[in-house]
């Protein structure tokens, strides 16, 4: 193969060497760093090479814009350029809310580093496991204090609490057994 085959060939695909390098790049941006904002602008890249692959591979060496003309010319589908501006319109707003998302986590935490965040969120969990063991105590407290109070031993309550006045008690058994009888 010669040099002059293997240049032609290379920069005949510079569009896709172009995606893969972007790609790689997005890729390496979103593992290696811990800043927030980094692992968007990471993520931006790579979303741009899927971009430019689906324009590539949408490419007709020799097509026109898909409109009228006279003769019968060769036409460019315009599905990959269709989608690719509703796929930029929704990269734009992914990456809005993503930054909103950062802002919110810096006002929250005090930092966008990735590290800081999650430690500050563990120390969080273990203080709110730690205040929901305390509700749970004391809700189960409550609980065995209520059936305590709730519990039925048998034995009917005087309405009046007059257990100790011997004279309505007696009227009250006398009526209860005249009552009975009939």
């Amino acid at each position: 193969m010669s040099l002059a085959a293997l240049s032609e060939s290379f920069f005949g695909l510079f569009n896709y060497w172009v995606v893969i390098v972007l790609m790689m790049i997005g890729f390496y941006t979103v593992i290696s760093h811990d800043n927030l904002v980094k692992k968007l602008i990471g993520l931006n890249l790579f979303q741009t090479s899927v971009f430019i692959f689906y324009i590539s591979m949408g490419k007709i060496t020799g097509s026109t814009a898909p409109i009228l003309t006279d003769g019968d010319p060769l036409y460019a589908h315009p599905l990959p350029h269709v989608l690719i501006l509703t796929a930029i319109v929704v990269g734009v707003s992914t990456t809005a809310l993503g930054l909103a998302l950062v802002v919110r986590i810096h006002e929250a935490y005090g930092s966008i580093e990735e590290d800081d965040v999650l430690a500050a969120d563990l120390e969080t969990q273990d203080e709110e496991a730690e205040t929901e063991e305390q509700r749970s105590e004391q809700a189960e407290a409550r609980q065995q204090a209520e059936q305590r109070d709730d519990y039925d031993d048998g034995r009917e309550q005087d309405e009046d609490h007059d257990i100790d006045d011997p004279e309505r008690t007696a009227s009250r058994t006398a009526d209860d057994d005249g009552s009975r009888h009939r």
